[in-house]
């Protein structure tokens, strides 16, 4: 039987939609560690990014941070990780928020940056306060590279999640195929690719929609009063 047939006989398998290790379950687990991961790593990097791009102190430290960051071996970041806080979950929201960090603070501060000077400028001249300059007139006019930053934070980290089930404890989609190398059941991990690849797909098809909504929706004027 070749690996082709065995994926879809595999996926076909009433046995493997039900249950702890059905792949509902599996798949609920994976969101959910992306979901907690991208939380936790724009409560860092957005508020910073904001502020970066709004005063622009610090951009160049922002850019080699996060090119640092790109460069870890989440492998090996998980190993670290997991001899300070122990084997299991939180060495892997630890290892992934690292690997969300850095496109994440990209999106805010490039985001602001690329907004016309004109523009804050005139904002400025009708009276309107820094904070209301940054989310009235800049974060408006940012949002599509701030969720163009969230787009690509959440596919990484959706990809690189199935990595987490190479220490013990963390579930989601990778267990299939962390598990299946374990006993050579290719067939299992081809279908966990498989599901892994389509739930990339799918999210990375509702960034697009929420990119293109924001704008559709930005401002074009400045407002005239505060």
């Amino acid at each position: 039987m070749s690996v082709v047939t065995g994926t879809i006989d595999w996926l076909s398998d009433g046995a493997h939609w039900s249950g702890e290790d059905g792949v509902p379950n599996r798949l609920l687990e994976h969101l959910g560690y992306t979901a907690l991961t991208i939380t936790i790593a724009a409560a860092v990097a957005m508020p910073l990014g904001l502020w970066i791009g709004h005063t622009g102190r610090l951009r160049g430290l922002a850019v080699v941070t996060a090119g640092a960051l790109r460069a870890l071996p989440t492998l090996g970041v998980l190993t670290y990780a997991s001899l300070f806080t122990g084997i299991g979950i939180r060495a892997a929201i630890f290892a992934l928020v690292l690997l969300a960090v850095p496109p994440l603070l990209a999106g805010a501060y490039s985001g602001l940056e690329a907004v016309d000077r004109q523009t804050i400028d005139a904002a400025r001249a009708v009276g309107m306060t820094e904070w209301q300059i940054l989310t009235k007139v800049e974060v408006p006019l940012a949002l599509p590279l701030i969720i163009g930053g969230f787009r690509s934070a959440t596919l990484q980290v959706v990809a690189t999640a199935t990595v987490a089930a190479y220490i013990p404890g963390p579930g989601g989609l990778g267990r299939y195929l962390i598990d299946g190398l374990a006993i050579s059941d290719y067939p299992q991990v081809v279908a966990g690719s498989v599901v892994v690849i389509v739930l990339a797909l799918v999210l990375d098809g509702l960034f697009v929609l929420l990119q293109r909504l924001a704008l559709r929706h930005r401002p074009a004027l400045v407002p005239t009063s505060v």
